[in-house]
């Protein structure tokens, strides 16, 4: 027999098998409001790899996780039924469209399940195919943070790749880009293409020089007024922090947004229409300290608090 009524959050964090957050470990989508998934590929990245054991490294740091939330003053598991569901099974892990192809049906059973995902990557070529599941419908809006745009075209025969998510969804109807605000973004470029992309269809691409000089504040109001009240998804890079903070990471760029800082913008967050959100490209061969995945847990559970607290206002969900 287990004690405290079979709850891993009461046993100590060293104990127990290693789920997002401690939440359970579900085996289907029944009586679940959300979902906590891992997505282990980073075959879509353009050049170090290691993403691929992020999810499993997010999972172990995610034990120093809490119930609650003291800056938004939010328990996520008193408003929705919240479970981790394993990882996305992959018919194929040398073969990136076959790939594609299987983490866009795994969402879409969340979907018909009316389940909201917070996932773990992975690189960030993986929420093309989750926006094929969750926009099959209508096309949504984004905050994304992140150092690079993600909007190049093809490269190396391939338009699957980390750098082009975002690109693929507007151009499939999936991501409407006038409701899509891009935050911290930087670096040298060897082609403008991507950030030419996205400007020319819509998006709002604030640099990390307007970041850096207009404040936390101004751009969570600007990204408010961007996404509006309509269904909307958090799509967080890692590699958007300054390198200092999360060195695990394939492409990181110097200059970049604080951990405060992100939390900051991420809380501003609370009150929109929000139908998920990830956490990209924590690659841990990368992390000598694992203070990356630690960092990733803590933006996941963020997250997964501004889900939660959305779902239950919009459907008036009693507590779990």
């Amino acid at each position: 027999m287990k004690s405290n009524d079979n709850n891993p959050m009461l046993e100590p964090r060293f104990a127990e098998i290693a789920t997002f957050m401690r939440a359970p470990l579900a085996e289907s989508l029944d009586n679940l409001d959300i979902a906590l998934v891992g997505v282990p590929t980073d075959l879509g990245v353009t050049n170090r790899p290691g993403a691929r054991h992020g999810p499993r490294e997010i999972r172990n740091a995610s034990s120093l996780m809490r119930t609650s939330n003291l800056a938004m003053g939010i328990n996520p598991y008193e408003l929705c039924r919240i479970a981790d569901v394993g990882d996305v099974r992959f018919s194929n892990h040398f073969d990136l469209e076959k790939q594609v192809k299987d983490i866009e049906s795994y969402y879409r059973q969340l979907s018909a399940a009316g389940v909201l995902p917070v996932t773990a990557g992975g690189d960030h070529s993986i929420t093309y195919p989750i926006f094929k599941a969750l926009a099959a419908d209508a096309p949504i809006g984004m905050v994304h943070i992140d150092a690079h745009t993600d909007t190049w075209g093809e490269i190396w025969g391939s338009k699957f790749h980390h750098g082009a998510p975002f690109r693929l969804a507007v151009e499939e109807g999936l991501l409407d880009p006038k409701r899509t605000i891009q935050i911290g973004i930087r670096g040298g470029q060897n082609f403008m293409d991507g950030i030419e992309f996205s400007q020319s269809s819509g998006m709002r691409v604030v640099f990390i020089e307007e970041f850096a000089e207009r404040g936390v504040s101004a751009i969570i109001e600007e990204a408010r007024r961007v996404v509006g009240d309509g269904p909307t998804y958090i799509s967080f890079d890692v590699d958007g922090l300054d390198p200092v903070y999360a060195p695990g990471t394939g492409t990181p760029e110097i200059g970049g947004i604080t951990t405060l800082e992100a939390q900051q913008l991420l809380r501003g967050l609370r009150g929109l229409n929000l139908i998920g959100g990830d956490v990209v490209e924590v690659a841990p061969p990368f992390d000598p300290s694992g203070n990356t995945a630690l960092v990733g847990a803590s933006l996941m559970f963020d997250i997964l608090c501004l889900v939660a607290d959305s779902l239950s206002t919009r459907k008036g969900l009693a507590p779990a």
